[in-house]
């Protein structure tokens, strides 16, 4: 990999100070399933250096079909083999990693230090715990509710709920009727990354996209 040349192209797309906002961030991420092993690939991807990344579970063949991994990597924790993965992508990135259950006692601890941290969890309850835990904290937060299915991917929007709250999903599809299958799922992690990347590059204080 010539590193130079990826920071060159990034700088053409982003401009040079909206590059150096990327560089400069550093992005939580709750949960390293489908949405936040995808989450996490297009943001490094677009050129984020520092992640903090924290799940408790392990690879399974079952996740295989959605989530960023390979079929040596099952068994492994997902947290360890992201970073792996991540660090092939782009080499010399800062990864936190964290084999941990995120909770209220340690959600505001783990990702201080964050920008903006986006909520990949399946449940919703954990969902719910989340943004009741970080909201008051002002942090940027950007969380998802609706992919399941197939098709109708257009419904898969942006809204913005507060100053510092965004979501994406359809609102309405829930995976235990309408199980998460990569293309949507996909689509739901792009989405938030580029709700970041916008974030950022708009000095983390300009509107985020919405519709």
């Amino acid at each position: 990999m010539n590193p130079e040349a990826f920071e060159r192209d990034l700088i053409a797309k982003l401009g040079a100070e909206g590059f150096r906002r990327v560089r400069a961030a550093k992005i939580g991420i709750a949960g390293a399933g489908g949405l936040g092993s995808n989450c996490a690939t297009a943001l490094v991807r677009s050129g984020f250096r520092d992640l903090v990344i924290a799940d408790f579970d392990v690879i399974d063949d079952t996740n295989l079909d959605r989530q960023a991994y390979f079929a040596e990597q099952v068994g492994r924790p997902k947290v360890e083999a992201l970073a792996e993965n991540l660090h092939r992508t782009l080499p010399g990135l800062t990864l936190h990693a964290l084999v941990l259950k995120l909770d209220r006692s340690n959600l505001p601890s783990v990702f201080a230090e964050c920008d903006a941290v986006v909520e990949c969890f399946d449940q919703a309850d954990a969902k719910s715990m989340f943004v009741e835990t970080l909201l008051p904290t002002g942090k940027f937060l950007v969380t998802a509710s609706g992919l399941g299915g197939i098709g109708a991917s257009d419904e898969i929007r942006i809204h913005r709920i507060r100053e510092n709250l965004v979501m994406i999903g359809d609102l309405r599809s829930d995976i235990r009727r309408t199980p998460a299958l990569a293309p949507r799922v996909a689509i739901a992690a792009a989405k938030q990354a580029d709700v970041v990347l916008e974030y950022v590059v708009k000095g983390m204080g300009g509107n985020a996209a919405a519709g």
